[in-house]
């Protein structure tokens, strides 16, 4: 319910935090809100998230798109709730661990978790994720840096900065995964003059774009994290 002056909220928030229950008029057509986002999660999965529609969900149900309609209004209602769905729950993190091991598990945690459904990182970023998850999450690494000196507003662009980077890396991971990884370093190796390209020869030569026994995607997300705390680090102590 609304008072006077102000704005209706989004249906998908009302949907999110349990303000309004879908489906509710009419008769019964044997569908939950569950189900749908179930199916459409399969279909992601399956085919990408540009498969997604009101149209392919229904058919992946063996329903019609007006049945969807009196549980979802609209896919875009269906993309805000799938963004706060795939990423669930942030991790248990226990009350008095520090602040950098914290961060270092709360941003694992979420680069695994997108890693489980890698199209959720093709969802535009029209508007904050308003979902009581991503809510949760957020919640969880504020107060990580909760015993920080840090004002409220830069904690709040330390997290957010995190996620940001933890985003990229999922991306990057995803975009640049294929079957033929490795044939990068062996047709670097046959066209690059070591006169004219010397120091990425000498990264070349050293395995520094692809070793058989490094896990380089998981690698170079850990390498990167840490030196992002690095420098979180010489950051938070400037409050001191």
């Amino acid at each position: 319910m609304t008072t006077s002056g102000d704005t209706a909220l989004p249906k998908s928030v009302e949907l999110m935090w349990g303000l309004e229950q879908p489906g509710a008029r009419g008769p019964r057509r044997g569908l939950t809100l569950d189900q749908i986002l179930d199916a459409a999660v399969a279909v992601a999965d399956a085919e990408g998230y540009a498969a997604l529609s009101m149209n392919r969900v229904a058919k992946q149900l063996g329903f019609t798109a007006m049945s969807l309609y009196r549980y979802v209004d609209s896919k875009n209602t269906l993309i805000d709730l799938l963004m706060d769905r795939v990423v669930g729950e942030p991790p248990a993190i226990a009350a008095d661990t520090p602040w950098r091991p914290g961060l270092e598990q709360w941003a694992s945690a979420e680069f695994e978790r997108i890693g489980r459904h890698p199209w959720w990182v093709d969802i535009p970023l029209n508007r904050p994720p308003m979902g009581p998850n991503n809510m949760a999450w957020l919640d969880a690494g504020l107060r990580l840096l909760g015993e920080t000196a840090v004002p409220e507003p830069i904690k709040l662009q330390l997290v957010m900065n995190l996620s940001m980077f933890v985003m990229g890396k999922r991306r990057a991971v995803r975009d640049l995964q294929t079957e033929e990884d490795g044939d990068f370093a062996s047709v670097m190796a046959r066209v690059l003059d070591p006169q004219r390209f010397p120091s990425v020869s000498a990264a070349l030569s050293a395995s520094a774009f692809y070793d058989d026994e490094i896990d380089w995607d998981k690698a170079d997300f850990e390498f990167g994290l840490a030196r992002l705390l690095d420098g979180y680090e010489v950051f938070i102590r400037t409050f001191d």
